[in-house]
C-alpha cells in the first residue's frame, strides 16, 4: 500500500516526529510512505484547505491508496477531505477510533489532531494509531454481530457520495484555480503524484497548472 502524510503549516513543526512514527510502523509492513509536506515551517506553504484537494487527487489518480492527514484539531483536515469525490476520511483521536473506522467503515483517509490533546507520550499515541490502522484485515465490522449491516452502510455511502459529487477534475476545476495551483505546489507532492498516477485525466490537468 502507498500512504501520502500531509501537514499543515501550524503543525509542521511536528512533522519529522509524525513522519518518524509513520515510517516505522507502516514502512516495517511493508508499504510505502511519501512525506508530501509540510516538512517543517519553511516548506511549501499548505493549509487544511489545501489538504482535502492533495487527498482528492492523490487518492482519485490512485498515486497513493491511503491518506495521513491532519491539523492543530483534526477536525479542518477531515472536513476539507470529506469535500472531495472519493475520499472517506475518518476523525482519529486515539487507536480505537482507528481500529473502529477500518472495521466499520474502511475508509481511505484518516485526520489526526495534532495540538489539540497532544501533550506527554503524544507521540507514542500517534504510533498506537497508526499501528491499528495498518495492521490486520479491514473492513470486518465490530462487533462480529454487526458485520453485514455495516458493511452493506459503508458501500451505500460510497455509492451516495459518488452519486452527488462531480467527477474529480470537474470539481476541481470548480475551486479556486490558486487554491489548486498552491496545493499541488510542492516538489514531494509531485515526485509522489507523477511517479505513481494511474489516471490521465487527472495528470493532464495537474500538468496545466504547474506547467
Amino acid at each position: 500500500m502507498k500512504i501520502a502524510l500531509m501537514m499543515e503549516n501550524s503543525q509542521a513543526q511536528k512533522n519529522a516526529m509524525v513522519a518518524t512514527e509513520l515510517n516505522n510502523v507502516a514502512g516495517g509492513l511493508g508499504h510505502d510512505v511519501f512525506n508530501v509536506g509540510m516538512t517543517d515551517e519553511n516548506d511549501h506553504h499548505l493549509t487544511y484547505i489545501h489538504l482535502g484537494i492533495m487527498a482528492s487527487i492523490l487518492l482519485n489518480s490512485k498515486a497513493v491508496d491511503f491518506v495521513v492527514t491532519g491539523c492543530g484539531t483534526g477536525q479542518g483536515a477531515l472536513m476539507a477531505s470529506n469535500l472531495h469525490p472519493g475520499v472517506v476520511c475518518g476523525y482519529c483521536l486515539e487507536p480505537s477510533d482507528a481500529f473502529l473506522f477500518n472495521q466499520i467503515n474502511n475508509g481511505n483517509a484518516i485526520a489526526l489532531a495534532f495540538a489539540k490533546g497532544f501533550g506527554w507520550a503524544g507521540e507514542l499515541n500517534v504510533r498506537y494509531i497508526f499501528e491499528k490502522a495498518f495492521t490486520g484485515a479491514r473492513g470486518e465490522g465490530y462487533p462480529i454481530e454487526r458485520v453485514a449491516p455495516q458493511q452493506a452502510n459503508a458501500a451505500i455511502l460510497n455509492e451516495v457520495k459518488s452519486a452527488v459529487c462531480k467527477d474529480v477534475v470537474s470539481s476541481l476545476r470548480a475551486i479556486d484555480q490558486q487554491l489548486v495551483k498552491q496545493a499541488v505546489g510542492s516538489t514531494q507532492f509531485q515526485e509522489c503524484f507523477f511517479n505513481n498516477c494511474k489516471d490521465a485525466d487527472i495528470e493532464q490537468y495537474v500538468r496545466s497548472l504547474i506547467d
